[in-house]
């Protein structure tokens, strides 16, 4: 259940899925899923579906990983990302893969230890995480040339606006309650929304706990 031709299988998947990025793909097939679920969970953990981490969150299901970071990248390099929305750390590691530099922020102590074990696990030490209120970003270590959100916002933060680099691009779902994946891009002229496909994901919320 947890052998490269299981992961071999999900990567098959994500192709027929439509997800075409190979440095994404590549990525999704270096990082070892099942590390990041429930023990209990670890027999689903590469089927394409969300799995729940406890504290009413879930780690997203794969095509949806795929799908935001091959949005996130445009098929050009990635130097410094900033994640909002950690969760047990699994798109982290995969965004390592394609980025210089991954910064994420989580706002749920005991998942922000748990992510930080695995991320360690796993000797990425090109991920860098925080504890602390997502909605703030990370301004000493701005700008991010991709921002990508793990939670549904019914605005985007300002302070994350700001913190886009110019010819940058930011992902996130957006809305309540029928919620939508958003790219918004930054050029010298400002800010540019594109809505794309219906999503689901848990709220994006204020403040740690």
């Amino acid at each position: 259940m947890t052998s490269q031709r299981t992961r071999n299988r999900l990567i098959e998947r994500l192709r027929d899925q439509g997800i075409q990025d190979e440095v994404v793909l590549a990525a999704m097939n270096a990082v070892p899923r099942h590390i990041f679920v429930d023990e209990a969970l670890a027999s689903r953990a590469y089927d394409d579906v969300s799995l729940p981490l406890g504290f009413e969150q879930t780690i997203s299901r794969p095509y949806i990983v795929a799908r935001m970071i091959e949005i996130l990248r445009d098929g050009r390099p990635l130097r410094r990302v900033l994640e909002i929305g950690t969760g047990c750390g699994y798109q982290a590691a995969v965004l390592a893969h394609v980025a210089t530099e991954v910064y994420s922020v989580e706002r749920v102590q005991p998942l922000y230890e748990r992510a930080s074990s695995y991320l360690k696990e796993l000797q990425l030490s090109n991920a860098m995480l925080s504890y602390a209120d997502g909605n703030m970003g990370l301004p000493a270590v701005a700008p991010f040339d991709g921002i990508i959100m793990a939670a549904a916002a019914t605005h985007v933060p300002p302070a994350l606006l700001a913190q886009l680099a110019v010819g940058g691009r930011m992902v996130l779902p957006k809305g309540a309650p029928d919620q939508y994946l958003c790219l918004i891009e930054r050029d010298a002229q400002g800010y540019h929304e594109t809505r794309l496909e219906a999503v689901k994901f848990v709220p994006l919320l204020m403040g740690k706990t």
